[in-house]
């Protein structure tokens, strides 16, 4: 492999790749908060139940998962990180574009088992790239890789409640899809012509032998699998919020567009600033403190959330939620980045995410099931009870000093 870059951080000059791929995981994220902030009009225009809406979004997790049989494999396999990125921008883009001309609900979930794929093989091509190209600066780059996605999280449902204002849900579903379109063209441009340097030499990733192998033993590693339950638990809780804020802000709190929208940037623009913030630290403090402190803070917080009427509270709340629930997610990455070896970064990646999908999959319809039967305030008690699960078992996982990540072979 060619010799590891080390990077001064928050450096604009020589870091394209980084903040490119970014930018990219922004989009992935684009594409589905857009849906997210269209389900309640979605809802209300076709005349869904609560279990049928968390059905469109446990789709898009469950399809997610079983992506994982093909997307680390493929990755680590042929050392094609930057293609991959490409491919998952476009076919994410692909499935917002045909999910604007469709009032079908069967095409619907079609197109979010579309955007899942999409996700899924997103997350281990741009992670295990950045890790192999970056290795002495993880915590950092990891922290820009998940502020993109709260950048894409910020503006898309910005965006999408301004729209809402003038255009119907569909209208704003094909406008939406073209910011995500440009990005694939720049990472093309920008990233594509990295490829080659997180390979190995001639051979371009693992072998099939070896990397049935590592796999075995990674999933026998305590330490991985645990850390993928508890990111599985912290996620399924965001996939929650997601889902259920934007209804309840809706019908509940009867709030326009734009202030649902605006709630939900709120949520994730404090989230840009937590993950640099967070994944920087990391580097020096180490992984433990940061995660529970973040999941302690989430906890507290979504619980008060239901106690809360007003809107300007409601709002500030959110974004403290954000600050608090984004911080963990680059310091989780770079914890399993350094608990694997560098040529299963990718299949690493993808079995955190795959059992992630797994779990996120299965929140939405239970958290549908309980808004219809008893009330969508119990919804968040739900959620909140599975970010404290992912907090216990914290106490569970084996330590990383700082600088482990940098020192790992």
């Amino acid at each position: 492999m060619a010799n590891p870059e080390t990077l001064q951080p928050f450096r604009l000059k020589g870091q394209a790749p980084v903040y490119m791929v970014g930018l990219g995981h922004g989009a992935i994220h684009w594409f589905a908060m857009t849906v997210m902030v269209l389900l309640p009009y979605i809802r209300q225009d076709m005349s869904l139940t609560g279990v049928q809406v968390g059905a469109l979004v446990s789709i898009f997790h469950l399809v997610s998962a079983l992506t994982n049989v093909v997307s680390g494999p493929a990755i680590d396999i042929t050392g094609r990180r930057a293609l991959f990125q490409i491919i998952a921008v476009a076919i994410g883009g692909a499935g917002l574009l045909v999910f604007g001309f469709t009032a079908n609900y069967v095409i619907m979930a079609a197109m979010m088992a579309l955007m899942g794929v999409a996700n899924n093989i997103w997350h281990p091509a741009g992670i295990s790239f950045l890790s192999r190209l970056y290795p002495n600066n993880r915590g950092y780059v990891l922290s820009i890789h998940a502020s993109g996605a709260n950048l894409g999280d910020a503006v898309a449902p910005f965006l999408a409640g301004l729209l809402l204002v003038w255009f119907s849900w569909q209208e704003t579903a094909v406008i939406s899809s073209l910011p995500v379109f440009l990005v694939g063209l720049l990472l093309i441009i920008i990233v594509l012509p990295r490829d080659k340097v997180t390979q190995d030499g001639p051979k371009k990733g693992v072998g099939a032998a070896d990397y049935v192998t590592g796999l075995k033993i990674m999933i026998k590693d305590k330490a991985v699998v645990g850390l993928c339950l508890m990111a599985a638990f912290r996620t399924s809780a965001q996939v929650g919020l997601f889902t259920f804020i934007p209804i309840y802000l809706v019908e509940v709190m009867k709030t326009s567009s734009v202030f649902m929208g605006t709630n939900m940037t709120a949520m994730q623009l404090t989230g840009v600033f937590a993950s640099v913030i967070a994944g920087t630290a990391s580097d020096k403090v180490g992984v433990r403190p940061i995660v529970m402190m973040g999941l302690t803070a989430s906890t507290l917080i979504i619980a008060g959330l239901t106690f809360v009427s007003d809107e300007l509270i409601y709002i500030t709340c959110i974004a403290v939620l954000g600050f608090c629930l984004y911080a963990i997610r680059p310091v989780v990455h770079s914890w399993l980045m350094a608990l694997v070896p560098d040529n299963m970064a990718g299949s690493a990646t993808s079995l955190m995410f795959g059992i992630q999908s797994i779990f996120g999959a299965a929140t939405p319809l239970i958290g549908g099931a309980i808004m219809d039967i008893y009330g969508i305030i119990y919804v968040f008690y739900f959620i909140a009870g599975m970010i404290l699960v992912s907090n216990l078992i914290v106490f569970m996982l084996p330590k990383v000093d700082p600088g482990q990540q940098a020192a790992k072979p």
